[in-house]
């Protein structure tokens, strides 16, 4: 028996139903459970009560810093590797470079989102800007009435609707803006771009068996959409396939999250 733990999302419910169903057809008995938070899958994880792990990248830093033995990042969607947070101004604005922002008005995502919070703060105060002094104002997702139910899109709204000068956002945020035609409304560009990091990842125990674990990773690897159940798993993680995972890239995330005292 296979035990894979996720956050208690409906998302993740739907996709938990659909995995179990793709990995029984391949041999592989899997149950599953979900989770208040990731911090109490983190620490399912650690005492060895779950075997796989679908982690947040902050989820994937922390597990790795609380066990001796590495785990095992055994499977990735698609839109996880090389991840990039991008720094958004009006077109015409005057901002060209992070170091025209200070005295500007700066939006960020939700403060738990890595890519849109966490990692945007650190980059600021990296670069020598305190975002609480040097910044005229600040402001996060939570802290904003917003009609918008996602964080970044509230981002490139504000920014480039002249509310606020610059904002955080994801690069997949942009492209799926993009492609919706929902950019075109925005007057924006991106003016800095982070380097490539890695994102969400299934994680596994180090100590499973290595047939065991080839066979989870092909079972991953084999969703490709054929079929409606396949479907649904790629639809609620929004991505097109998953690939075979990556043990390195998270470094900004752990130098953010230990700057930031979260781990």
């Amino acid at each position: 028996m296979v035990r894979l733990g996720g956050s208690a999302t409906e998302s993740h419910f739907k996709v938990f139903q659909g995995l179990e169903e793709i990995f029984r057809r391949r041999g592989i008995d899997l149950d599953w459970v979900l989770y208040s938070d990731y911090d109490a899958m983190v620490d399912a994880f650690v005492n060895g009560d779950i075997d796989l792990a679908w982690n947040g990248p902050l989820g994937y830093v922390k597990i790795k810093r609380l066990i001796d033995e590495p785990c095992r990042v055994i499977a990735m969607r698609d839109v996880d590797i090389d991840f990039v947070t991008q720094f958004i101004a009006k077109s015409d604005s005057d901002i060209i470079t992070v170091e025209d922002l200070p005295g500007k008005r700066f939006a960020f995502g939700r403060r738990g989102s890595e890519q849109a919070g966490l990692v945007p703060y650190y980059v600021l105060k990296r670069a020598g800007i305190d975002p609480v002094k040097d910044l005229s104002a600040v402001s996060f997702y939570e802290e904003r009435q917003s009609t918008n139910p996602s964080d970044e899109r509230d981002v490139v709204e504000r920014v480039g609707s002249g509310e606020f000068d610059a904002g955080a956002v994801s690069r997949k945020t942009l492209e799926l803006m993009e492609e919706d035609g929902s950019l075109s409304v925005y007057p924006v560009r991106v003016f800095w771009n982070s380097p490539a990091y890695s994102h969400c990842c299934f994680t596994a125990q180090r100590d499973i068996e290595p047939q065991l674990a080839g066979q989870i990773e092909a079972a991953f690897l084999s969703i490709t959409g054929s079929d409606e159940v396949e479907r649904a798993v790629l639809k609620g993680e929004a991505c097109d396939n998953f690939v075979p995972g990556v043990e390195e890239g998270w470094e900004i995330i752990e130098d953010a999250a230990v700057a930031e005292g979260l781990v």
